[in-house]
């Protein structure tokens, strides 16, 4: 029979004992094995650090931070300034802030594997950018700054690495921008008059030196004197690992999956440069007249000569033996009067470590698991927590602290002054019932809160700022105590569920709107005054959930019914409700919203990929609204699908019936019968087998049919010939959604039939007017537009035409995958006249 042991609430036990910058992050224990954990006890040596900054999720050089992390045992940590939301998803349809965060949980799984910590600014990645000025007009440059220097500061690196130049050879905006930022954030770090806003909750930090991490190629002896630079061997073996730390990065790289960023590992020797920028100048090593030993903290030696002998005495079948050793190291700690705020920041920092390096050799084990992976705040739940001491040492488990919520049952919390022994591989068990606290804010990524200004996520909290995810709510303290050391661990609680083909699986506890009302469809375009149905999808998040559900409208439009009432009895139940849109007369475009018991509603998204953890949002409920004038030609589409993007639901907006063409169906598809097919993006990259159907393609062309071609990258490619004619597909791009656009053929139909295009047309686009077009084509191509960011020549190849037979081929460039989901009407028009060709 399993004993319930009687542990105290001892909230007051928490003060000064944790950091505030010790962030607890929505995951559950990871078994750690022995080679990770004599690492980790290396690591306790050395007190140095180490701030890779870069722009992007996949920017960082996984290569070297895995071997600072892992080979020098140096905090090592990546600052991308973005999250990455202006790419390209090659998993799915996601794509602005939902692609953000698939990318900001890549980045955390590659960390967990390189051993790295994750930083972000708050700047938006509002897609490709040609230069620094370019960028710097649409980021806030000096909060991205202050962003960077936040990060800087509370981290307190001895060096920062850059991934990319000053001189624009990044090629990116972003990549030169964050080089350039990252110069003037060295310098202000140690500014007090520079945002001192920041120095109520840190101190000002001047790192030793700041350096570049040169690429491959630049390093080539022919062009640079490597004697200018530091060298370092990422291919460097680790036997412990039986990994070197060139193959560990690209396990690590292998997680960007939406990016499509598999790598390969290579075995031997494999160098990587940083060359001095500013600061003092390392001659022989990155750390050059840097303490990174214990004699960093007055006094420290003693500490050092424990995790000496900790280290000395480690065996792997028997790690706890050495506990003791690390408990003397931590009292040290525990109790230490730091004299400034160096030494406060290590002793925090090894404290931190030394007890997580304890728990992991007494094979320590905390869980607390709820029922449910969601609940409503306010509502009741019940958990089961299990603690387990794998150990001999006679652990006593003397803290048990749900800060989140209030037991139903006051004896389930315990009585002040007991504890429990936590014997040998026994595991201890508590099932309780908790109401959870009112004052728990619905689970949401911390920099979506807000509204987005153009360029800018909205963060005002400082100690938000820089943290890769928001810290859970929903955090319980365990204390554990031997030989009169007290240790404490904050644990979040989970969901745990059993797969039936992965097996146990864990994902973050949720808190949850009662009800969430989804909006089936994120853009409404009408070309008439025809009514539309608008179909919510309720969502309970509780029981007995109901209410009346209306739109909020804009003025001119109207619906029928007013408001609709519901009744959702069990959680997750789901209902739709339907009401009928009437648009007004004139052309406009604006936003429809849903109350719910006359509270703005939110709406349910989900992230769910094997590769991180699942990840729940709750945006707004909102959907677009667009009064067109609009003409259509033809009625039946075949559409190939890409990469990922949501265009077939955008036609089918505006009256077309769209049929999927897939790998499975292609070849009994009776192609002559659709109006127009249509290519997604990348689907010559993304879609093997195009390459053998592309012959039955060009056939419907020729027999009279319309091909649409939308972008594809060049590389993976091969020699493949996508259309009738060879053209090459090249980077160029116009980034600039308002960049000027030319008519170079003003009477072709493209632009005429069966709606006339004219530069109204081509106000209000998103993000970006076009990407990876063509550079060279044959004559027998005709170009039709053409377009340039300032200063920059105007590019001709984003839209080519080509008869072809009785039929037509087109090739574009330009962003529809972006434009026709976010309601832009002009590419509507635009993309509707591309399909109507010779109808």
């Amino acid at each position: 029979m399993k004993m319930q042991p009687k542990i105290y609430r001892l909230s007051a036990l928490l003060g000064g004992m944790l950091l505030l910058s010790y962030i607890v992050h929505a995951q559950a224990l990871k078994p750690v094995k022995t080679d990770e954990l004599q690492l980790a006890l290396k690591k306790l040596r050395v007190l140095g650090s180490v701030l890779y900054i870069a722009a992007h999720p996949d920017d960082e050089n996984t290569r070297l931070i895995a071997y600072l992390a892992k080979h020098k045992h140096y905090e090592t940590a990546y600052l991308s300034l973005t999250r990455g939301d202006g790419g390209q998803n090659l998993i799915g349809s996601e794509q602005g802030y939902l692609l953000g965060v698939i990318r900001t949980q890549e980045l955390l799984a590659a960390r967990r594997i390189d051993g790295g910590k994750q930083f972000f600014t708050t700047a938006n990645d509002f897609g490709f950018s040609r230069n620094p000025t370019e960028t710097m007009l649409l980021w806030d440059s000096t909060r991205v700054l202050a962003d960077m220097v936040w990060v800087i500061r509370r981290f307190r690196p001895d060096v920062l690495i850059t991934r990319f130049p000053t001189d624009g050879s990044g090629g990116h905006g972003h990549h030169t921008a964050s080089a350039l930022l990252a110069e003037v954030a060295f310098q202000a770090a140690a500014n007090p008059n520079l945002f001192p806003e920041q120095l109520q909750y840190v101190t000002v930090w001047q790192p030793k030196r700041l350096l570049w991490n040169k690429w491959r190629g630049v390093n080539d002896t022919a062009k640079v004197d490597e004697r200018e630079l530091l060298a370092m061997d990422v291919g460097t073996y680790n036997p412990l690992l039986g990994e070197s730390y060139y193959d560990i990065a690209m396990d690590s790289r292998s997680q960007h999956k939406s990016q499509g960023f598999g790598a390969a590992k290579e075995r031997g020797t494999r160098m990587e440069y940083v060359q001095h920028i500013i600061g003092e100048r390392a001659q022989q090593d990155l750390f050059d007249n840097i303490n990174t030993s214990w004699t960093r903290i007055r006094g420290g030696e003693k500490i050092g000569r424990l995790i000496d002998q900790a280290i000395a005495q480690f065996h792997p079948e028997n790690p706890s033996a050495i506990v003791p050793l690390l408990l003397q190291a931590y009292r040290l700690l525990d109790t230490w009067q730091p004299t400034n705020a160096d030494e406060r920041h290590w002793v925090g920092i090894k404290k931190e470590e030394v007890k997580e390096v304890i728990r992991q050799c007494a094979g320590l084990w905390f869980e607390i698991v709820a029922e449910d992976y969601s609940a409503v705040a306010g509502d009741s739940i019940h958990t089961t927590t299990t603690v387990i001491n794998r150990s001999p040492l006679p652990f006593q488990w003397r803290i048990y602290d749900v800060e989140f919520a209030q037991a139903f049952d006051p004896s389930q919390a315990g009585k002040p002054n007991q504890s429990i022994l936590l014997a040998n591989n026994i595991p201890q068990i508590v099932k309780a019932k908790y109401r959870l606290s009112e004052k728990l804010a619905i689970s949401q990524p911390y920099w979506l809160t807000k509204p987005l200004y153009k360029g800018m996520y909205r963060v005002e909290d400082w100690q938000l700022v820089g943290l890769p995810e928001t810290p859970p709510q929903h955090t319980v303290l365990f204390g554990v105590e031997l030989n009169g050391v007290l240790l404490t661990y904050r644990i979040p609680m989970m969901y745990k569920w059993t797969h039936r083909v992965d097996g146990e699986r864990y994902r973050p506890f949720a808190i949850v709107p009662a009800v969430t009302a989804n909006i089936q469809d994120k853009v409404y375009v009408f070309s008439d005054r025809t009514p539309k149905e608008v179909k919510l999808i309720l969502k309970a998040g509780r029981n007995h959930a109901s209410g009346n559900v209306s739109l909020m409208l804009p003025p001119g439009w109207s619906s029928e019914p007013q408001s609709i009432n519901f009744t959702l009895a069990m959680k997750e139940e789901e209902k739709t409700v339907s009401f009928q849109l009437l648009p007004p007369q004139e052309s406009c475009t604006a936003e429809i919203g849903v109350l719910v018991n006359g509270e703005r509603a939110y709406s349910y998204e989900e992230i769910n990929y094997p590769h991180i953890p699942i990840q729940m949002l709750f945006p707004q409920a909102s959907a677009k609204v667009v009064k067109l004038d609009i003409q259509t030609k033809g009625k039946l589409i075949g559409y190939y699908e890409g990469a990922g993007d949501e265009i077939p639901a955008s036609l089918r907006q505006i009256g077309y019936q769209v049929i999927p063409l897939t790998d499975d169906n292609f070849d009994n598809t009776n192609l002559s019968q659709f109006d127009a097919i249509i290519t997604g993006v990348r689907a010559y990259n993304a879609r093997p087998r195009i390459k053998f159907h592309s012959p039955k393609l060009l056939e419907y062309v020729e027999k009279g049919g319309t091909l649409i071609v939308q972008y594809n990258v060049s590389f993976g490619l091969g020699t493949q010939q996508i259309g009738p004619y060879p053209f090459r597909i090249s980077r160029e791009r116009v980034t600039l959604e308002d960049a000027p656009v030319t008519f170079l053929a003003p009477h072709h139909p493209l632009l005429n039939s069966p709606n006339k295009i004219t530069q109204e047309d081509f106000k209000d686009w998103i993000q970006e007017r076009g990407l990876y077009f063509a550079d060279r084509w044959d004559e027998k191509y005709q170009t039709v537009i053409s377009c340039a960011d300032p200063g920059s020549e105007q590019l001709q190849g984003g839209l080519l035409f080509a008869q072809y037979g009785k039929g037509a081929f087109i090739y574009t460039g330009y962003a529809f995958f972006r434009q026709l989901p976010a309601g832009v009407p002009g590419a509507y028009r635009l993309f509707t006249n591309l399909i109507s060709y010779g109808k």
